[in-house]
């Protein structure tokens, strides 16, 4: 998987899978643009180790869950590198709480960060592409919470859901464009997210019971984020893709009591 000559956009890159996937496309070749927050403290490092990689690095301070920050995005990318050719749109965040005790507010930013944003930047990348007549290739990544129930989940699993479907969608409308449109279903990963809620010993615990015997890390996210990049993933459009270790086959296995 080579992308030597490419421009990627990775939206929310600057840690945890965002970080996974900009690595894993650099070492592919491709030269970055990633975004994150305002005032983040790992967007200059992230960009720095990036660049360390042999390639360059555009590091942009922008809100991704806002047009406006989406829009200052890509024109930072387009002012750097005059085009972008992949998006892997990572941006969003979760509220653990029972749907009764769910606040409205919180629903709606997680709505904003996983559906809206990802509307945004693929919205206006795709405008480009088809302007300037190019192919391209758009990856946002969602989660195996679209199709698995989770308890105090309620507004994550609903935004990752809504944004299969509008992947599926845009997949059907962009083929003509020969603009491949895909996602990506993380199972459990181990980001500095999850260690808000989880230790060491717990995450080493938890990843035993999952049928590959560990909890993912960002890069199984980026090998497969590089791999629909690139020209070997050019027939598949409109695909879910878990890379979960077996996450949804978990309760499946026949095995003894005590480790399951």
């Amino acid at each position: 998987m080579k992308l030597e000559g490419k421009i990627a956009l990775v939206t929310g890159g600057a840690r945890g899978i965002g970080f996974g996937c900009a690595s894993q496309l650099a070492r592919a070749g491709a030269s970055l643009v990633i975004s994150d927050k305002p005032g983040s403290k790992e967007l200059p490092g992230a960009a720095e180790a990036i660049r360390e990689l042999g390639v360059p690095c555009l590091a942009v301070e922008a809100d991704a869950f806002s047009r406006e920050g989406c829009e200052a995005t890509m024109e930072a990318a387009l002012a750097e590198f005059g085009t972008v050719d992949c998006l892997v749109s990572v941006p969003a965040f979760n509220r653990r709480e029972s749907f009764l005790d769910y606040d409205p507010k919180d629903f709606e930013d997680i709505l904003q960060s996983a559906l809206l944003g990802g509307f945004h930047i693929s919205q206006l990348l795709c405008r480009h592409l088809v302007e300037e007549k190019k192919p391209g290739k758009i990856v946002f990544i969602s989660s195996v919470l679209a199709r698995i129930p989770n308890a105090r989940c309620v507004a994550y699993s609903a935004a990752k859901a809504a944004l299969n479907t509008m992947m599926q969608t845009m997949a059907a409308e962009l083929s003509e464009h020969h603009i491949n449109v895909n996602s990506i279903e993380p199972g459990w990963i181990d980001t500095p997210g999850e260690r808000y809620h989880y230790n060491d010993e717990t995450i080493a615990a938890e990843g035993k019971k999952l049928p590959w015997g560990r909890i993912g890390i960002p890069d199984d996210i980026g090998h497969a984020a590089t791999f629909l990049c690139s020209d070997e993933a050019d027939y598949i459009t409109g695909t879910i893709l878990p890379v979960d270790g077996g996450y949804r086959l978990k309760h499946c296995r026949d095995v003894p009591e005590e480790t399951a």
